[in-house]
């Protein structure tokens, strides 16, 4: 199968563009992976939160439940910096 930058469209390319660099989409992405235990989940969720399903990127890119999923499996989760107890 061709491949675009490593995705499998140009298409899933773009909305794992979208999704890693817009901070309410990546707290969207963050949020449904925390709260559920497989990516078909995650990605409804996602859908729930941000309203997403058919819509498309400022580019032209549909939002559709394969590239979504493709796009959450591949994301880094950056966990949030813990709190620290300053007087020990």
């Amino acid at each position: 199968m061709a491949t675009y930058n490593g995705h499998r469209s140009w298409n899933a390319w773009n909305i794992s563009l979208w999704i890693a660099n817009n901070s309410d989409l990546y707290g969207a992405a963050c949020e449904a992976l925390h709260s559920t235990h497989t990516l078909r989940h995650a990605t409804n969720v996602f859908f729930g939160i941000t309203g997403l399903k058919g819509m498309k990127t400022a580019d032209g890119a549909v939002y559709n439940e394969t590239c979504v999923r493709e796009a959450l499996a591949g994301l880094e989760i950056v966990q949030p910096k813990r709190e620290y107890d300053r007087r020990r």
